[in-house]
């Protein structure tokens, strides 16, 4: 194998619309053919990263709270929202007070928003519907009061809904926490930190360069990025100007926030707190 060839990083990247001011800067600017960028919905970049397939990525913030010991939070970087994100709904027939013991669909894309529905559901809204997890595309929706859908399927899901009720959970999170919601950060396995910083240390900078100019060339981007959903560039430039991709002192309390939730109900350990965040000179 050529040196050229030798993957020294392998980075995920969720492959939503999302995530566009960050990936397309990413694919235009960064040329170096030892990193590997892999795309995945996040519960798929989820399992590569716990099963070390991946050195790092933007994965749902579930999967850090769930293997805190795996992995340090680069810092700076997140994807959230401070109010409504437009891409992460439960849509439902019903006001969400009558869903108790109503049959609710999950999707299987994304462990940190079913965690967040549940606590809006039991915990703000004290209801216990029916779960269940499948496919958006291929099950019988007629089955279920209720659909969790995210990503670009909940950008597809709300052009054509025929739902009374569209609750966009990080708008719910807010007015009941008055804080934001962080769905995904960039997660780094234990040992790539210790064993190599200073690739880190690129790579961290490169993210944080793709942040400020992706968020800076938003036009650019919906140009490229509208037609995959398929949506205007007018809608695709509202949508993406409301997702935030920093990680500063109300994100971490947000995380923290979180965590307490998922801690209290026993879906995580409480190592998952303090957070423990791999810093480095570029931010």
């Amino acid at each position: 194998m050529k040196e050229s060839e030798i993957i020294l990083a392998r980075i995920g990247m969720v492959n939503y619309l999302n995530t566009a001011p960050i990936h397309e800067k990413w694919k235009s600017t960064v040329h170096s053919e030892n990193w590997k960028i892999v795309e995945d919905p996040p519960a798929c970049l989820n399992k590569k990263l716990a099963d070390g397939d991946i050195d790092m990525g933007f994965v749902s913030c579930y999967e850090y709270g769930r293997n805190p010991e795996k992995y340090k939070i680069l810092s700076g970087l997140s994807i959230s929202a401070n109010g409504p994100v437009g891409s992460v709904f439960l849509f439902s027939h019903v006001p969400m007070e009558q869903l108790e013991q109503a049959p609710v669909l999950f999707t299987s894309q994304s462990e940190t928003s079913v965690s967040l529905v549940k606590i809006i559901l039991e915990e703000f809204h004290d209801v216990q519907p029916i779960y269940s997890t499948g496919d958006l595309k291929t099950v019988n929706l007629d089955d279920f009061k209720a659909v969790l859908a995210i990503g670009d399927d909940a950008l597809r899901f709300a052009e054509k809904s025929t739902y009374l009720y569209e609750y966009d959970l990080a708008d719910i999170w807010k007015h009941q926490t008055g804080l934001p919601f962080v769905f995904a950060l960039c997660a780094v396995r234990e040992e790539f930190c210790a064993n190599h910083p200073e690739i880190l240390t690129e790579i961290h900078k490169e993210l944080l360069r793709c942040r400020e100019e992706g968020k800076r060339d938003l036009e650019e981007i919906c140009e490229i990025s509208a037609a995959r959903i398929p949506m205007s560039k007018k809608k695709c430039h509202q949508y993406l100007a409301g997702i935030e991709y920093d990680l500063g002192g109300q994100k971490r309390k947000a995380l923290e926030t979180f965590f307490d939730f998922l801690i209290k109900r026993g879906d995580i350990n409480n190592s998952a707190l303090p957070l423990k965040f791999y810093q480095t000179s570029t931010e």
